[in-house]
C-alpha cells in the first residue's frame, strides 16, 4: 500500500505542484555537431567554487564508532556552513554509520577527508518523508536517494574517502525480484498524467532509491570520492545544468547498479572515473516514455574522457530510457578491461519510449573484449511498440581496438525510421566470431576498418 501523505515533504509538494516544466515532444535536427565543437561545449563546463571557510562534523557531535548515528551532526554542519554563507563541511578520517540521506544545500562542499568512510543505513524507513524522485525514467514520491538535493546551487561532493550504501542481497537487492507490479503502476501513472504528488511509493513498494541525485540543481561537482554498493543506480544527475563528476571510484554488482546515468542534464563532464559495476557504466538517459515526452528535456553536451571500465552491460550506453531525447555526446581516451563487459557503445530504444539520439561520437577507446557487440544500436529493445520511432542519426566510432567479441555490429533499427549516418573509422576489431547484424540503417559508411585481419568498407 501506498504511504499517506502525512509521510511525504510538504515542501516538495508544494514545489511538484509549481514545477512547470517544458512539455515540446519535438526533436527537430540541431545540426551536425562534432568533434570541432568539442572545446566550445568543454568552455561551457566549470566546476563550482566555494568561500575559504569550513566546519567538521565532530564540532557538532559526530563519533567514529561506526555507531553513533551521523545525521544529526552532519545536517547541523550544512545549517551552520549555510548561515556563514557557504563553504566546507569536512569528514574527518575515521569510520561513521549514518541512519539516513544527506540533503545537500546550496554553496555547500560536502568534503571526505582521507580515511573518512560513511556506512548507510539498509532500512528503507530511515530515508522517509519520502521526495520528488524520478524512478527509471519517471517522476514519483519516494525514498529519498541517499545523497540528494533539489533545486540547489552550487553545490559538491569532494575528497578521498568512501560512501558506502552496504546494499546486498540481503536488503535493498532483493526488491528487484518483486517490485515489478509497482515499477509497472509507477508508469501508468505517468501516462495517465497522474499528478506527480500523488504518485506516492516508498512504504516498501520496491522503488530503489539511487545513491546520489542532484534533482533540478546548477554548477554541480561530485571529485576524487568512492562510492560502493548503491541500492540501485550510483550517480544520477536529473534535469541539471553545468555537472563535473571527476576522479571518482564505483564499484557495485547489485541489479541496476549503473555507475553515472545524466537525466535530461546538459553541460555534464565525466572524466577520468573508474567504473566496476553491475549494469551500465555510464548510462545517459532522458526520461521515459509519456512522462519522460511530458519532461521533454533532453540530456545534450556530455563529455566522457579518460574513464576505466570494468564489469558491466555497456561501457557507454544511450538510453534506454530516453523518451526526451540525446545529443552530442563525446566519449574518447577510454580502456574498458573485463571479459564481463558485454558491449563498449550501445544506443538502445523502442517506438514506445521513443526520444532522438544525435551526435554520438566514440573515439580513442581501447577494449579488451566484450561478451556481445562492440557497437550496438538497437530500435527494438525490450517488448513496448508504440507510435514514437526514435530517429538515430549521426554516430560515429573512430580509432577502436578490441581484442574479442563475438561480433563487430549490431544494428537493428525500423525498417520506416532507420538509423541514418553511422560512420566507422580506423577501427581494429580483432576475435570475432560472427557476422555483423545490419537491418533498418541507411547510410553506413566504414573506412580503414578490419575485422580478424580483413579489410572491411562500406
Amino acid at each position: 500500500m501506498p504511504l499517506p501523505v502525512k509521510h511525504v515533504s510538504a515542501a516538495l509538494i508544494a514545489l511538484a505542484c509549481s514545477i512547470t516544466l517544458q512539455t515540446s515532444n519535438a526533436a527537430p535536427d540541431s545540426g551536425t555537431i562534432g568533434w570541432n565543437d568539442l572545446p566550445e561545449i568543454l568552455a561551457q563546463i566549470v566546476p563550482p567554487t566555494f568561500p575559504d571557510r569550513s566546519v567538521s562534523v565532530v564540532d557538532f557531535g559526530a563519533v567514529a564508532d561506526n555507531s553513533t548515528d551521523l545525521k544529526p551532526a552532519i545536517d547541523a554542519a550544512i545549517e551552520k556552513i549555510v548561515e556563514l554563507g557557504g563553504g566546507k563541511v569536512i569528514v574527518p578520517s575515521g569510520t561513521y554509520f549514518i541512519a539516513g540521506p544527506i540533503h545537500l544545500r546550496s554553496n555547500v562542499n560536502l568534503h571526505l577527508e582521507k580515511g573518512a568512510v560513511i556506512n548507510f543505513s539498509v532500512k528503507p524507513e530511515d530515508y522517509e518523508p519520502l521526495v520528488f524522485t524520478r524512478f527509471e525514467g519517471t517522476e514519483v514520491m519516494n525514498y529519498s536517494p541517499l545523497i540528494y538535493a533539489f533545486e540547489q546551487e552550487n553545490i559538491a561532493i569532494t575528497g578521498q574517502g568512501l560512501f558506502h550504501g552496504q546494499a546486498s542481497r540481503d536488503d535493498w537487492w532483493t526488491w528487484s525480484d518483486g517490485a515489478r507490479p509497482n515499477i509497472e503502476r509507477a508508469r501508468q501513472m505517468g501516462e495517465d498524467g497522474t499528478p506527480v504528488e500523488q504518485r506516492i511509493f516508498g512504504d516498501h513498494t520496491g522503488l530503489r532509491p539511487v545513491f546520489v541525485q542532484p534533482y533540478r540543481c546548477r554548477n554541480v561537482l561530485i571529485e576524487g570520492v568512492s562510492f560502493r554498493d548503491s541500492p540501485m543506480w550510483f550517480v544520477n544527475p536529473v534535469l541539471c545544468e553545468n555537472v563535473t563528476v571527476r576522479g571518482i571510484t564505483v564499484q557495485g554488482l547489485g541489479p541496476n547498479n549503473d555507475g553515472c546515468n545524466p537525466e535530461s542534464s546538459r553541460n555534464v563532464l565525466i572524466e577520468d572515473c573508474y567504473f566496476d559495476t553491475g549494469d551500465d557504466c555510464i548510462a545517459i538517459k532522458a526520461g521515459r516514455d509519456g512522462d519522460g515526452r511530458r519532461v521533454g528535456v533532453p540530456s545534450e553536451n556530455i563529455i566522457i574522457r579518460n574513464c576505466k571500465m570494468l564489469e558491466g552491460h555497456g561501457g557507454v550506453v544511450i538510453g534506454s530510457e530516453m523518451s526526451g531525447g540525446v545529443r552530442n555526446v563525446f566519449a574518447e581516451d577510454c580502456v574498458m578491461d573485463s571479459p564481463h563487459l558485454e558491449r563498449a557503445l550501445r544506443i538502445k530504444s523502442n517506438s514506445f519510449r521513443g526520444g532522438f539520439v544525435e551526435n554520438v561520437h566514440f573515439r580513442n577507446v581501447k577494449v579488451s573484449e566484450v561478451a556481445d557487440a562492440i557497437f550496438r544500436i538497437n530500435m527494438f529493445y525490450g517488448r513496448q511498440r508504440g507510435e514514437f520511432p526514435p530517429p538515430v542519426r549521426n554516430v560515429s566510432m573512430e580509432n577502436v581496438y578490441c581484442g574479442k567479441a563475438p561480433r563487430a555490429f549490431y544494428f537493428h533499427g525500423l525498417e520506416n525510421h532507420p538509423i541514418t549516418d553511422v560512420t566507422v573509422v580506423d577501427c581494429v576489431f580483432e576475435n570475432v566470431e560472427k557476422p555483423s547484424v545490419l537491418t533498418g540503417i541507411q547510410n553506413l559508411k566504414l573506412s580503414s576498418v578490419q575485422i580478424n585481419g580483413m579489410p572491411k568498407s562500406r
